[in-house]
Order: structure tokens, then C-alpha cells, then sequence
């Protein structure tokens, strides 16, 4: 281990927390993954044991550990902004998984407490990092489009999630769609300030018993004056549906579906390619990489952190102002949340 080297410690043993421990251990340069903790201790050691790191049962052990500069917080979004003020309170770095919460209040409270302290706090929302959308953001940025008039993405799973998921998710519009509403202003460059949202249950009848929806369709507008359309739907049969297009007053900036292959097979039955990738974890590997990867760099170089509390918290607000748009079917203005 050198002097530059960033000691981490990884909160949750979950499904995400497995995906950052593993790129922390073996993808990502300048670190170490020193210990991970989980109230499901056999998950902690399971993971830890895998990357030659501690266990812990209780995430305050990784707190109280000097040797650990910064965390990564996996664990259950309802845990999100009391790990973070804790975190903060004992002088680490953060890096938390997204939505920071679902209480505004709450996540006033975490961002202050990092910023008190004076540690980084970067709010995961990967999908910035994914090449192709980054590069559509360049564009835009650089004129390229022009003024931009129309924003249009696509967000469809291949299968729904489990309903007991459901019940603690807080939602589509803050699990699901949230991603979409940071897109929207990270592509833009502008802030939303009206949401009018509709949805149904035509996936799963389930998931309308737990009191969600698994369908739908969220316009926008903008402060800049641009228009955006969202779609979602928790199952697309053909695979995991991840589209943009940034139309504007010079031309268009678009992103298809990553495949596993460019091949495309003409025959006399018809013209055939391969399917999407299947789900985020193969469609985000190489984001989920570059993500945690400049987190460390922010950290060492003392810089601004490229997606921060403040950034984390407003996809939170517009997510809120779809549910009040949902429930009294008219359109929100992002304000009234506020």
C-alpha cells in the first residue's frame, strides 16, 4: 500500500454493495477495500472474504476505524442520510448510493453535516458515467444541437422487481425514474420546473397492490424552456431499454441500446440483430468503474465531486413532484415541493 493509497470501507453486502467491492478490490487504482459491513454478518464475511477484507456486523466499526478515510454507502435507502451524517461526524469521505432519502428534510440535515464536517460527498447516480450519454452531454454543451428544444428518454427493465422491493422502494418515480430525472437535467443543462406525470399497472397486478405503478409516462419542462418526455415500464420483453435523444434548434444528439454484438443478420425471414444487454449490471459495468473512480480522484486531489448532495438532492425533488402530479392528476411545479 503506498501513501497515496485511499482505504475504504463499503456499507451494505447487498447486490450494489457487491458490485462497489468488487471494482473497489480489483478495478479502480489509488485504493483499498479495508473492510465491509453488513447487519447480515455471514453476507459481510462472504463478500470481505472474497477481497481479503474485514467484516464487520456493525457499519460503526468502520467509522471508528482511523485507518479508513471514506465509506461507500449500499446499504438500504432508509438508512442513506443517517449513515451519511454519521459518517460525517466521524470525518470520512462519502459516497452514497442514490436516493440520499426520500424526507427533504432529512436530506437537508445529511448535506449540511457533510458540509460542516468538511468531507466529500458524491451521490451515485452512474448513469453520467456512461459513455454514450456522457458524450451526447459534451455535445450539447458544445453547441453542437443547438438551443435545445425536445428531450426524450426511454427506461424500460426486463423484468419488474420483487414486490416486497416494491414496498420499501419508495416508489417508480424515486427508484426507478429517478435516474431519468437526473439524466434530464444532466443532459439539458438545465433545471426542471413543471412535472405532469401519468401511470398505470399493466405489468404486474401485484405491484398495484403494494400501492405503486409500473408504467409510465413523466413530461417536463424546463427553466431553459425545453420540453422532455420520459417513459418507463418495469418489463420490456426484449431486454433492458436504455434510450436518449436531445433534439434542438442545430440538430440531434441520440443514444441507442448497447447490444452484446453489433452484428445484424439479413435473411428472407427478415433483418435481425441481437437483443439489449440484460439489466444493469451489464449495461453499466464500465460506468459503475468510472464512477467510484473518480469519487477516489475527487478525494485525492481535493476536488469538487462530480455528482454532488445538492446535484443528488434535486432528481429527489422532482420525483416528489411526479407523486403529487400522479395523485391529483395535474401538473406540478417543482416549487410546490420546495
Amino acid at each position: 500500500m503506498t501513501q497515496n493509497t485511499l482505504n475504504i470501507g463499503v456499507i451494505g453486502a447487498g447486490r450494489i454493495g457487491r458490485v462497489h467491492s468488487e471494482h473497489l478490490a480489483t478495478r479502480i487504482p489509488g485504493v483499498r477495500l479495508a473492510a465491509i459491513a453488513d447487519v447480515n454478518l455471514a453476507a459481510a464475511e462472504s463478500l470481505a472474504g472474497q477481497f481479503h477484507a474485514a467484516p464487520h456486523q456493525d457499519y460503526r466499526r468502520l467509522l471508528d476505524d482511523p485507518a479508513i478515510q471514506a465509506v461507500a454507502i449500499c446499504s438500504a435507502t432508509d438508512t442513506h442520510s443517517r449513515f451519511i451524517v454519521e459518517a460525517a461526524q466521524a470525518g470520512k469521505h462519502i459516497f452514497c448510493e442514490k436516493p440520499i432519502d426520500y424526507d427533504l428534510q432529512k436530506i437537508d440535515t445529511a448535506l449540511a453535516a457533510a458540509e460542516r464536517a468538511g468531507v466529500k460527498l458524491m451521490i451515485g447516480f452512474n448513469r453520467r458515467f456512461d459513455s454514450n450519454f456522457r458524450k451526447v452531454r459534451e455535445l450539447v454543451r458544445e453547441g453542437k444541437v443547438g438551443d435545445v428544444h425536445l428531450l426524450r428518454i426511454t427506461s424500460r427493465d426486463p423484468a419488474p422487481p420483487p414486490v416486497e422491493y416494491v414496498r420499501v422502494s419508495g416508489g417508480m418515480f424515486l427508484d426507478m425514474t429517478i435516474h431519468d430525472f437526473d439524466m434530464a437535467c444532466y443532459l439539458t443543462g438545465s433545471d426542471v420546473v413543471e412535472v405532469f406525470a401519468a401511470g398505470g399497472v399493466l405489468v404486474d397486478p401485484a405491484i398495484g397492490a403494494a400501492g405503486d405503478i409500473d408504467t409510465a409516462l413523466v413530461t417536463l419542462k424546463f427553466a431553459n424552456g425545453a420540453l422532455g418526455a420520459i417513459d418507463n415500464s418495469r418489463k420490456a420483453a426484449y431486454g433492458y431499454d436504455q434510450r436518449v435523444e436531445v433534439f434542438g434548434s442545430a440538430g440531434m444528439a441520440s443514444v441507442s441500446n448497447d447490444t452484446p454484438d453489433r452484428h445484424v443478420l439479413s435473411d428472407a425471414q427478415g433483418v435481425h440483430s441481437a437483443l439489449p444487454l440484460y439489466f444493469f449490471m451489464q449495461r453499466y459495468t464500465e460506468s459503475f468503474i468510472t464512477e467510484m473512480t473518480e469519487f477516489v480522484q475527487c478525494v485525492q486531489k481535493d476536488a469538487t465531486p462530480p455528482v454532488t448532495g445538492r446535484e443528488g438532492r434535486r432528481p429527489v425533488v422532482i420525483g416528489l413532484a411526479a407523486q403529487k402530479s400522479l395523485r391529483e392528476n395535474r401538473p406540478v411545479r417543482v416549487s410546490e415541493i420546495e
